[in-house]
């Protein structure tokens, strides 16, 4: 495909800019095959590590994304960062918001932001932020996935990130509300965000911690106070982080999820893929009105048969 580099060498040196129009091709050009190729080179050859930052709207996860992003800069670490945004219901593309408040230097080739809009996913993540992630880890010391706000069931970060930060606020009644739910499975690090406050993030890290407890079924999830507004907490927090991805990767947990994340995605894409063309299908195809549920049972033999066809030609 036009525009697409032919490899990962040749995507290193074009930058940016070069990146930039490769997802922009995912986005568009998925199944291309220049761009297939280069997405199973990128993911046979990760050089960093993917981190999902989610939590609750209003709990200051750009803010923090945008504090991680310079402390790590500061260390010469490369980032990217895939921002998951809302979708306009006009266009159906991001609202952009996590742009205004995520800093970033245009001319610093080793920080990128990307945007891209969650359309009608639910779990906080857009469809293609796994080969997004996929390609930045092979070019990023660190690729930081922000998630659009989720709520008690929205776990799909999960599905992409080596590890997953949840973040919880002082006085929202986290510990209470997520121990009734999944998404107190899923993280690996917990920040309290805005520390500044004080007393009340103190607590909120003791109940988080008590809540954790119920739910571990091993090492204990590390829980932090963190305040972006001030810096206080950003280092240990990022310290945190990197403990956990050193115990997760020695012990081969990081390999085993991303196998289990691929496995995922594909039957996840798959699903929706067929899905999408079998209604595009159903709305050309003539119905009787007599008989709707023998013409969709027709129809469905008709894939089925031709499904099988393709497995037998595998």
């Amino acid at each position: 495909m036009r525009g697409v580099p032919a490899d990962l060498a040749a995507l290193r040196a074009g930058g940016k800019s070069a990146l930039a129009r490769t997802l922009t091709a995912l986005e568009t050009h998925e199944d291309d095959p220049a761009l297939v190729r280069l997405l199973d080179e990128a993911w046979g050859a990760p050089t960093g590590i993917a981190l999902g930052l989610t939590g609750p709207p209003g709990v200051g996860k750009s803010t923090l994304t945008s504090a991680f992003v310079a402390r790590l800069r500061a260390r010469d670490r490369t980032v990217g960062v895939v921002a998951v945004d809302p979708s306009s219901r006009r266009s159906g593309g991001a609202l952009l918001g996590d742009r205004t408040r995520i800093e970033t230097d245009p001319e610093d080739q080793g920080a990128f932001l990307r945007s891209m809009a969650a359309r009608d996913r639910l779990g906080g993540l857009s469809d293609l932020t796994f080969p997004a992630v996929a390609l930045m880890r092979a070019l990023f010391d660190w690729v930081i996935v922000e998630t659009v706000g989720v709520g008690q069931s929205e776990t799909d970060v999960a599905d992409v990130a080596d590890l997953v930060v949840f973040c919880a606020q002082p006085g929202s009644g986290d510990a209470l509300q997520f121990m009734k739910a999944g998404i107190m499975e899923v993280p690996d690090v917990v920040l309290v965000t805005k520390g500044d406050l004080g007393a009340p993030a103190e607590r909120a890290a003791t109940d988080l911690k008590g809540a954790l407890s119920l739910a571990a079924e091993g090492e204990a999830v590390p829980v932090a106070v963190v305040s972006a507004a001030t810096g206080a907490g950003v280092d240990a927090a990022i310290a945190a982080i990197e403990a956990a991805c050193a115990a997760r990767g020695s012990s081969g947990f990081i390999g085993l999820r991303r196998a289990e994340q691929a496995a995922a995605w594909g039957r996840a894409r798959l699903r929706d893929s067929f899905g999408r063309e079998g209604t595009a299908l159903l709305d050309t195809t003539h119905t009787r009105n007599n008989a709707p549920f023998a013409d969709l049972a027709a129809q469905r033999a008709a894939l089925r048969h031709a499904l099988e066809k393709v497995r037998q030609s595998l």
